[in-house]
């Protein structure tokens, strides 16, 4: 079933928008699935030919952090230049919830975070959960999973659906400790730099693996997570560039601006106070971009070791960062919200055989997207109660009858108490973002003539239609996705909660709230 919007946005100063004949959602089925109960077989593709697979994800990679973007001068990743170049760049992809773990479960479930319920960084994922590549093993795939797992609780173990295992509690560590890593349900220490040892480890299961098989590789790189260590040989290498702060970094530079994210400048998560510290945002960026450049080192690694074994041109490669991450945009740092420098993320898919070199894809791709995907590259029907869709027929240059916008989803951690529970709606052109249990204002940007989302229109009479408009297909696609209730769980941890004495004042209620 498919809904659609019917309405022309008019006002008396402008058309904001046409009718709009294609649907904003691609639903797969009415109501709500169930996970399969049973087995895990799944319908092959007729003639299809099973691809070897490389998914790369990276951690707190924003979506503009890529060499050829040239968004800043530091920012220097030749391996993903290649992969973007002689394959697909997908620069509208986004996560459905910006934060590690549930992003993740996104990843390996193709379901929106309020079915999976791993909503936090601190709760375990559910053991009736089925990851993708169970299914892929149900069909003689080799699987293996290598890095930060980092679903809910201070656990390493090797979890299903995974032939081979590599991976640590928690963060892990950049640098070496001892009893550093579980390799296969031992744990051993790790004796160098994460990004170059998981990269060791991949690179080892490339070559020892049986060579009769198909396999997928899932690379799950600790870096760029905070606090971000280079490597010894890339530490300083862009400390005399210089930082271009973001427009919205500016006090007063936000129209309309709800009183939580004026509030949220002098917070853990803000620029005037980040991690209660007086850490320099433009330095901290450097160190980023010299902590990015060993992910990139070790993307070309893999792509030498693929190109030693015939494989470059007919595996399937995908490359993406789990959540965004802001360096001053809205006077944040971090993720969790639902502005483009948050919830949008880095994609590049590589494959000769499939892809042309120079492939650009525009339509909006999101991690529930990414199991389906993979099941179809490997010659699989996906499931029914996935929420995504695969989008190999993008690569392809196919055209399909794509979604129009996708939903967001973000709720309030006592841990980090200082964002909302948020839930968004991301279009073409406009988003809107629509907020829970505060007193506050909610949003609308027009993403084409405002991209660094700094004016409010959420009370502009011109846009009262298309508010009125998103807000029902928000709430319709909540409804048909089973979205309709905020989850909750027990206390876990100590909230980051203090402010900076001698930071911004508390915001005031606007003009149009007094009487």
């Amino acid at each position: 079933m498919k809904y659609r919007f019917n309405s022309i946005y008019k006002s008396s100063r402008c058309v904001l928008a046409a009718c709009i004949a294609m649907p904003l959602f691609m639903l797969a089925q009415n109501g709500v699935v169930q996970q399969p109960k049973g087995s895990l077989a799944l319908q092959k593709i007729a003639g299809a030919k099973p691809r070897n697979i490389i998914f790369i994800l990276t951690d707190d990679h924003r979506y503009d952090a890529l060499g050829f973007l040239k968004a800043q001068t530091f920012i220097q990743t030749p391996n993903l230049d290649k992969l973007a170049g002689g394959g697909a760049y997908l620069k509208n992809a986004f996560v459905t919830t910006s934060l590690c773990s549930p992003s993740r479960a996104s990843i390996l479930t193709g379901l929106y975070a309020h079915k999976h319920k791993v909503v936090d960084n601190n709760n375990p994922v559910g053991t009736d959960l089925v990851f993708y590549p169970q299914y892929l093993q149900q069909i003689g795939y080799q699987t293996a999973m290598i890095g930060k797992w980092h679903m809910g609780g201070d656990h390493d173990d090797p979890q299903r659906g995974f032939n081979y295992w590599v991976s640590f509690k928690g963060q892990g560590s950049y640098l070496p400790e001892a009893n550093g890593l579980n390799v296969n349900g031992k744990h051993v220490a790790q004796k160098g730099y994460i990004t170059d040892e998981l990269t060791d480890y991949a690179i080892d299961f490339l070559k020892n693996r049986d060579k009769n098989k198909p396999f997928m590789l899932y690379l799950s790189h600790k870096g760029v997570h905070a606090d971000f260590v280079p490597a010894a040989r890339n530490k300083g290498m862009f400390k005399d560039y210089t930082f271009v702060a973001p427009l919205t970094m500016t006090p007063g530079s936000l129209t309309d601006a709800p009183m939580w994210l004026q509030n949220q400048r002098n917070s853990w998560h803000g620029v005037e106070f980040p991690y209660h510290s007086s850490l320099d945002i433009g330095e901290y960026y450097k160190r980023y971009a010299e902590t990015l450049y060993s992910v990139d080192e070790s993307v070309g690694r893999v792509l030498d070791e693929l190109k030693q074994e015939g494989l470059l041109n007919s595996t399937l490669i995908v490359y993406m960062g789990d959540n965004g991450f802001q360096f001053g945009e809205h006077g944040l740092i971090d993720k969790r919200t639902a502005y483009e420098a948050s919830m949008r993320v880095p994609m590049l898919a590589y494959c000769p055989d499939l892809i042309k070199p120079g492939t650009v894809v525009d339509n909006v791709v999101a991690n529930i997207d990414v199991a389906e995907t993979l099941l179809d590259a490997a010659g699989l029907k996906a499931p029914s109660y996935m929420d995504g869709v695969s989008f190999l027929p993008l690569l392809q240059g196919k055209q399909t009858n794509w979604r129009r916008g996708l939903l967001y989803e973000y709720y309030w951690e006592r841990n980090y108490p200082q964002t909302p529970t948020i839930h968004a709606l991301r279009g073409d052109r406009y988003k809107y973002i629509h907020y829970t249990g505060i007193w506050d204002t909610d949003e609308l940007y027009d993403l084409q003539n405002d991209p660094q989302e700094a004016k409010n229109l959420i009370r502009d009479p011109a846009y009262k239609e298309v508010v009125k408009q998103m807000n029902k297909d928000m709430f319709d696609e909540l409804k048909k996705r089973d979205g309709m209730y905020v989850p909750l769980y027990p206390d876990n941890g100590e909230p980051n909660n203090l402010r900076n004495k001698s930071g911004s004042k508390v915001a005031e209620f606007p003009d149009y709230l007094l009487r």
